[in-house]
């Protein structure tokens, strides 16, 4: 790999803890899981985008912004890092978030407040059309606003998960797959491009959590592309070497069914392990199924990366316990 990196700022606690799943490996018959624990990032009660705003910020400290600017569910994990990097920063954040005002500030619309982010709620709007919105009318204003767009989901943002590769592998446990969720696609692109500049053999296989405009497949390959090209590399994915799984999409984003419910509670009771009811409970849920049918065999070792997200458990509560 090339000695070229990206720029960036320093905000997660790494390397995150990597370990063992044996009551659930046991539990299961095989095969034999890990664990690579983002939710232990550190800032803002952790999750994977702590390592895309490390590079994201750098840029926009960069372009002399002094305001960040980005969207998501009302429950969204990304705007709650966001609003509390920008904090670290002493930068002023703004929110765009999804349908109308909550009456209750539960999870991560609490958290977003605490931090001091600004909240817009785009009502009847297309998420899209109200960022742009807010985003071309805070460029009216005195402050100097960047752009992140859903999920961190860049090229710059990606690169936090190429170097998260490098990391999981000096950690000295080699696997036969990886399972990661995947929507807006940066942490799935970043580590497809990090397995190519790592050298890293294994599968990656991503769980569809949300619908995103664009054929998934061939946006991820290019994406991986342009992420690997910052790091001074030039490399080549085929949009069919790219495994992703629609099968677990068809509930919608963040609606709780009994696979999320049973992941959760899973995970809780066998290993004392939170996941969150909207990502990594639907991507559990997905490999626990992937393991129950034979797709992932009893004798191979796969890897389960926590992306975070526990704090949206306090807004689920009343499901989760149904």
């Amino acid at each position: 790999m090339s000695s070229k990196t990206p720029p960036k700022v320093k905000i997660a606690h790494l390397p995150t803890p990597l370990h063992q799943l044996e009551r659930l490996t046991a539990e299961l018959g095989g095969p034999e899981i890990w664990i690579k624990r983002d939710d232990l990032t550190g800032h803002a009660f952790g999750g994977n985008k702590i390592r895309k705003l490390e590079y994201l910020i750098a840029d926009a400290l960069a372009q002399g912004a002094d305001t960040l600017i980005t969207a998501g569910a009302v429950q969204s994990n990304h705007c709650r890092q966001t609003a509390g990097a920008a904090a670290r920063f002493g930068m002023d954040c703004v929110l765009v978030l999804e349908g109308d005002e909550v009456s209750e500030h539960t999870g991560n619309v609490l958290l977003d407040l605490l931090f001091g982010a600004e909240l817009v709620w785009a009502h009847d709007r297309k998420l899209n059309d109200a960022l742009q919105a807010t985003f071309e009318a805070e460029s009216q204003t005195e402050r100097r606003p960047y752009l992140v767009p859903f999920g961190g989901s860049t090229p710059i943002g990606s690169a936090g998960y190429v170097e998260a590769l490098g990391e999981f592998l000096d950690q000295g446990i080699g696997v036969d797959r990886i399972i990661v969720p995947v929507t807006s696609g940066g942490t799935t692109s970043g580590l497809l491009a990090g397995a190519h500049l790592h050298g890293f053999g294994g599968e990656i296989t991503a769980i569809r959590i949300g619908r995103y405009e664009g054929a998934v497949l061939e946006r991820l390959a290019a994406h991986a592309k342009e992420t690997a090209a910052l790091f001074g590399e030039q490399i080549e994915i085929s949009p069919s070497e790219i495994d992703v799984r629609e099968g677990y999409l068809t509930p919608g984003y963040a609606v709780l069914t009994e696979l999320e419910r049973e992941a959760i509670l899973t995970f809780a009771r066998l290993e004392g392990i939170l996941l969150d009811p909207v990502y990594t409970g639907r991507a559990a849920g997905g490999m626990l199924d992937l393991i129950r049918t034979g797709e992932i065999g009893a004798n191979e070792r796969v890897l389960f990366w926590h992306t975070g997200g526990t704090p949206a458990l306090f807004a689920y509560g009343d499901e989760l316990l149904a």
